[in-house]
């Protein structure tokens, strides 16, 4: 095989943040600098500029995608003879901690809503369907959520299922950063959204399929289209340790924080903290789980060192 030849059956087509700027073409800013305080994550430095650059052409994608399932909806009806109402085109936002996907997952719903069509855009995240913490320590399991284990599949398989069936008030479980649980009683209501994101660490993994060939159900089966936010491991371990630092002045400063005795260390035993959980609990799991995921993703978001978006990856059709 020539080296062109290999060049040709690559998967992504690749972007340079200029190349993939003028995707945007003549789509409407509709986002405003007081929009992008408000929607961006703690340590997240993404500017109007960014959103423009990158996040508009998305939408512009999105737009296609959209119209193309609806369509491809349609022509099932016709085929079968049914009458089914649209289902909602769910989008998956995946990658590491502190990489950003709560940012670009608020964005893009944003971004979506003030479409002219005005879709109902909901967003969910999967860390509402982790195992409780007193299920988690029943099975010796605490420090390992996060990992795909420590996640209630099923329910959030059930979730999707009834989402893509057009099911009405489907409930969804409520994680609280605060208290570091799960809050069952704050359960949120999804009722038939036009587009619905599900944000979330492992929500591209497939699982493993059985040796039965038994017709088998992962999350990632209901995705219409995924986003992978990408960087650098030393990268992402810099962003975890800067956020977990920050955190110490705002989030853990609460005395009803689970995290607040972290506010009470000193900074360097802070730090300390900060680098054995990336150790044993972040990094293991992004590298054994998470980056695994990310040859699966329709568009892959390289970010560099400065949390700003360098290249795009576009999964070829």
């Amino acid at each position: 095989m020539t080296a062109q030849e290999s060049l040709d059956l690559a998967p992504y087509h690749r972007f340079t943040k200029t190349e993939w700027s003028k995707f945007r073409a003549d789509e409407p800013m509709t986002l405003t600098a007081e929009d992008i305080d408000r929607l961006r994550a703690l340590n997240d430095p993404i500017s109007l500029n960014e959103a423009e650059e990158i996040y508009l052409p998305i939408t512009r994608l999105l737009s296609l995608y959209v119209e193309a399932v609806q369509g491809l909806h349609r022509a099932s009806n016709m085929f079968l003879g049914t009458t089914d109402s649209k289902v909602p085109f769910v989008i998956g936002v995946a990658g590491s901690v502190a990489v950003g996907k709560s940012t670009t997952a608020r964005i893009l719903q944003t971004l979506l809503q003030r479409w002219k069509s005005s879709p109902k855009v909901d967003l969910v995240t999967t860390d509402g369907f982790l195992f409780p913490n007193a299920v988690l320590q029943e099975r010796g399991m605490m420090d390992r959520k996060g990992f795909p284990e420590s996640y209630d599949r099923a329910r959030l398989v059930r979730f999707l299922s009834e989402i893509k069936s057009g099911k009405g008030n489907v409930h969804v479980p409520v994680y609280s950063h605060l208290v570091y649980d799960v809050v069952p009683e704050n359960e949120i209501i999804v009722d038939r959204p036009d587009i619905l994101i599900v944000e979330g660490l492992n929500i591209l993994q497939p699982g493993e399929l059985p040796k039965s060939g038994r017709p088998i159900l992962f999350a990632s089966d209901f995705l219409d289209f995924s986003v992978y936010i990408d960087a650098d491991e030393d990268d992402l371990t810099t962003w975890f340790l800067q956020r977990f630092l920050k955190l110490r002045e705002t989030a853990f400063a609460d005395e009803k924080s689970f995290f607040h005795k972290f506010a009470l260390m000193s900074e360097d035993e802070a730090k300390t903290y900060g680098k054995w959980v990336w150790e044993t609990i972040n990094r293991p799991n992004l590298v054994e789980n998470i980056v695994p995921t990310r040859g699966r993703a329709d568009l892959i978001l390289r970010k560099g060192r400065s949390h700003v978006i360098e290249e795009v990856f576009l999964r070829r059709i």
